[in-house]
């Protein structure tokens, strides 16, 4: 039994969650399904982007990571650029005051320590830096836990990434390139380890029967305009992206397929609503997911799944749905790799619709094979994450905690 006198540990998570992001909020599900398994006391609550749809949606008290709400809005004014930065400065004190009231604070997976979307140092790197920062002040436990990390090149962003991970308690990764990143950027990561992503834990609905006529191809889209290294040609590489998946789009409706579009994040709907403009026809229906189980039922309903968004892979791999990636980063492809579809990679940087649609034709053809390894990939990839889950305890709780923890399973 555990004593009465034991006070319950307190944990903090933090991210770009409540925002309109469909994986951020699937890391921070699988985080709390861990935590409600097996620190059933803990007292949980977040630093976050949007509070309020987190406390909505999984009913923990949420505060906002920013004094400034404006923080991700362009300051253009001299009111504005000022007020952003005294919510900097403000912002200092804040997050080391929210953080010494836990013991342990998560940062559910994620791509935190990365830039292969466009990212500014004074944005989330800075606020990753105070955290971890704060945390090493305090001394309360910060873990990065299964995140993604990509080398950067911008020097003041590189700085900020490399002291967060360098302060942080406790660093994995999902997926051996995040971590040899990391290392390159001069972080020891001797005693990190590499695990699939924390999305893999989540639970998925059951697979349908593949039927024998040819139906539904889900594509997966997103606001694409390169990463942050591709400022200078964002606008080619959006035109090319999309005039790219619209071509694609077509050619399945003028073969009869009917085609379900998929988004990732709220940005997305701009994709959608062109390509239904462009491709009009009663083939073409677009989801509204709210969540990865949203996206999940959507993937295991389909024949084949074509997707952008690292998330939107997932849930179709996780469905054992046979996938196409539009890859727009080395994440993407190592995913493919250790699921056993390393060969189904298309550059989103580069599309070409002739030779999307010969690796989609590919794909279908060897569904069958592919749907049996999806089977074993992802039950190895759910043992994984058990053991995961158990470092991130022996680790970061604190010691009394997870032995009381043991004591009590039967």
């Amino acid at each position: 039994m555990t004593s009465a006198r034991q006070r319950p540990v307190r944990v903090g998570v933090f991210g770009l969650l409540g925002s309109g992001n469909l994986g951020n909020d699937g890391s921070l599900e699988a985080v709390l399904g861990h935590l409600r398994a097996d620190h059933p006391d803990a007292v949980v609550d977040a630093l976050c982007g949007g509070p309020e749809a987190v406390t909505a949606r999984f009913g923990i008290p949420a505060t906002r990571m920013h004094w400034n709400r404006a923080e991700y809005r362009t300051a253009s004014r001299l009111g504005s650029i000022a007020s952003k930065g005294l919510g900097k400065f403000v912002d200092i004190f804040r997050t080391a005051a929210w953080v010494r009231r836990h013991d342990v604070v998560i940062v559910p997976g994620m791509g935190v320590l990365e830039a292969t979307l466009p990212l500014r140092p004074w944005g989330f790197p800075y606020s990753l830096f105070l955290l971890c920062a704060s945390g090493r002040l305090t001394r309360t436990r910060v873990a990065l836990v299964c995140v993604g990390a990509a080398e950067i090149r911008n020097r003041p962003t590189r700085a900020l990434v490399r002291w967060s991970g360098r302060l942080a308690a406790y660093r994995s990764y999902r997926d051996d390139q995040s971590r040899d990143a990391m290392r390159a950027m001069g972080v020891d990561t001797a005693r990190d380890e590499v695990y699939p992503d924390l999305a893999f834990s989540l639970p998925s609905p059951p697979a349908n029967a593949p039927s024998d006529v040819p139906g539904t191809v889900c594509v997966g889209v997103m606001d694409f305009h390169g990463g942050n290294d591709d400022r200078a040609r964002a606008d080619e590489i959006h035109a090319r992206y999309l005039d790219g998946t619209i071509r694609f789009v077509r050619t399945l409706v003028e073969e009869g397929r009917p085609v379900r579009l998929l988004t990732g994040d709220r940005c997305d709907d701009t994709v959608v609503a062109a390509i239904l403009e462009a491709v009009d026809s009663p083939l073409v229906t677009a989801a509204e997911p709210t969540s990865l189980d949203d996206l999940m039922h959507e993937m295991v309903t389909a024949d084949t799944v074509v997707a952008v968004r690292y998330h939107n892979l997932i849930c179709a791999l996780k469905t054992g749905t046979p996938a196409l990636a539009l890859s727009y980063a080395a994440k993407s492809d190592a995913l493919m790799d250790r699921m056993g579809l390393g060969a189904f990679c298309h550059p989103a940087r580069e599309v070409d619709a002739d030779r999307l649609l010969e690796q989609f034709r590919a794909l279908e053809k060897q569904a069958p094979e592919l749907r049996a390894t999806l089977v074993e990939r992802n039950q190895a990839a759910a043992r994984q994450l058990d053991d995961q889950f158990a470092s991130l305890t022996a680790a970061v709780f604190p010691a009394t905690h997870h032995t009381h923890a043991r004591q009590e399973s039967p």
